[in-house]
């Protein structure tokens, strides 16, 4: 019966894994199959066990990463997030009656040092220390209940509002409150807060937080009103008495925030059981927060991956999304290599067919020609009419960028001598296609309203390429010397020639490749 499962952040099937080593990929032979583009044929292997589950990469193109970190093998354990490519699962224990665990991960508690006011230092709990023998066994079980609430819950501000309401809950506090990091600045921001005292928001003495983050350990004061370190506004203003202060260490060096506590009335410090519990659940807090972070991440990538695949081929979408700044807004000039394609005689076939039937054959023409732009890694323009325009060399560069579009190129005429066979056989009408081939520079970018933004490219290369189209007859290419230059190994081709392009004083030197070619 397997103990542990694969529960996908976005969509798709909750997938098992049973006890056992199991091989996840595309291929057939994997017990775990993905049918996506980012996954190899056989991508990782996985091992779970009554403790957890590993996870080996096996040379995968894309990569696994563990809450966003990429590793070639790891341990995973509940609620971490492990991505195979663009697809993110949590792993989860399978439903079934929980049974007793152990204080969650880290290992230390705190024993505060015997001068008041003075900065707490860790011990190992497996030591036996005097601190872990006079936690009561009630608040050991609170703890570990805990770690099992916060392991279940990925959204930020749910996890924020339990953080904030079970600290309360387990210390002898009037007030609490967590905050997180800016993303950008780092500057510490109230993310929650819980008074018993009023409904008015926590105002934390930014002397002991910051305290807090730079020296990375747990600081406690007796009275902030009479410590000589935190005479601060907030403090005097507050009245501030008993405060305990813990980083949120996310690892050894980087802190994501922290959770504060103080009591404006009580006039002795915070026992050690109290500073132990404390610092042992801002550590369960760092890990949640992560995760959920992570999660964050994941949710935003993927959504921005859905709108890139409108434009890119999927493997190009996974890159962009995965990108803090995505595609730069606005846009730049880049060397491109543009592809429009144009379906010949489509004008006379929309006249004589109901507008359902010319619909229909379209969807199909385009759907293929898609595909295979997508396929040599071409990103997709847009379609004008019966006309498609395509680009190689953004958003984001390529190498052989004007080999794989002549090669697009090829493969679509390739289609179109196939899809004719199809329609011939059902007494459908046949098509033609002319293509135009063309390099140069462009600006390449988002254009439009704050409404409706649509990645183009603009320049006097896609005029080129459009007009090369107009020059081409059925089943034949025409790309300019610009474009065949760039080729590595050019075919057999016909030419060369002037064109005298519509529009254009000058004509352009261009070749031909025919459909038998």
């Amino acid at each position: 019966m397997a103990r542990w499962q694969l529960v996908p952040e976005q969509r798709g099937a909750v997938r098992p894994l049973p006890s056992g080593t199991v091989l996840l990929g595309r291929g057939s032979g994997c017990e775990i199959q993905l049918d996506e583009d980012t996954i190899s044929r056989q991508h990782a292997e996985l091992l779970a066990d009554p403790a957890g589950v590993s996870v080996r990469d096996l040379g995968s193109s894309n990569g696994i990463k563990v809450n966003g970190v990429k590793v070639r093998h790891a341990r995973l354990a509940e609620g971490d997030i492990v991505s195979f490519g663009a697809v993110a699962f949590r792993v989860a224990a399978v439903p079934e009656r929980a049974e007793p665990g152990a204080v969650g991960p880290g290992g230390g508690i705190v024993e505060a040092e015997p001068a008041p006011g003075t900065r707490l230092r860790a011990i190992d709990v497996r030591s036996g220390g005097g601190v872990l023998a006079r936690l009561q066994e009630e608040r050991l079980r609170q703890l570990v209940e805990l770690a099992r609430r916060l392991s279940g819950e990925i959204e930020l501000e749910p996890l924020l509002a339990t953080v904030v309401e079970q600290a309360a809950e387990l210390l002898p506090v009037d007030r609490v409150a967590l905050l997180l990091g800016d993303g950008v600045s780092g500057e510490l921001r109230l993310a929650h807060s819980r008074s018993r005292l009023g409904n008015a928001a926590v105002e934390v003495p930014r002397s002991i937080a910051e305290r807090a983050m730079l020296e990375k350990g747990p600081i406690a004061t007796e009275s902030a009103l009479d410590d000589a370190r935190f005479q601060s506004g907030s403090v005097v203003r507050n009245q501030v008495r008993a405060a305990l202060c813990v980083p949120l260490l996310a690892d050894q060096e980087r802190v994501l925030g922290v959770l504060y506590v103080d009591s404006l009335t009580r006039t002795s410090a915070f026992s050690e059981a109290d500073a132990a519990l404390c610092l042992a659940f801002a550590g369960l807090v760092a890990v949640s927060v992560a995760k959920a972070h992570f999660a964050e991440t994941a949710r935003r990538e993927a959504v921005a991956r859905a709108n890139f695949e409108r434009f890119f081929a999927p493997e190009v979408a996974a890159r962009i999304a995965a990108q803090r700044s995505g595609v730069r807004p606005g846009g730049e000039r880049r060397a491109v290599t543009v592809l429009y394609s144009d379906v010949r005689g489509f004008t006379a076939l929309a006249e004589s067919l109901p507008p359902e039937v010319v619909a229909e054959q379209l969807s199909e023409y385009f759907a293929a020609m898609v595909e295979l732009v997508f396929e040599y890694g071409g990103t997709l323009d847009k379609f004008i009419g019966d006309a498609l325009l395509a680009l190689w060399g953004a958003p984001l560069p390529i190498e052989r960028g004007t080999d794989r579009a002549l090669d697009a190129a090829r493969a679509m005429q390739r289609e179109m001598t196939a899809l004719n066979v199809r329609w011939a056989a059902s007494q459908r009408p046949l098509l033609g296609v002319g293509i135009g081939l063309h390099h140069g520079e462009a600006f390449t970018g988002t254009v439009g309203s704050p409404r409706r933004l649509e990645y183009t490219v603009i320049g006097d290369v896609v005029n080129v390429a459009a007009r090369l189209c107009e020059a081409a007859g059925a089943g034949e290419i025409a790309l300019s010397e610009d474009a065949r230059a760039r080729l590595t190994a050019p075919p057999v081709l016909a030419g060369p020639e002037r064109l005298a392009l519509r529009g254009r004083e000058e004509g352009v030197v261009a070749y031909r490749l025919g459909a038998d070619s």
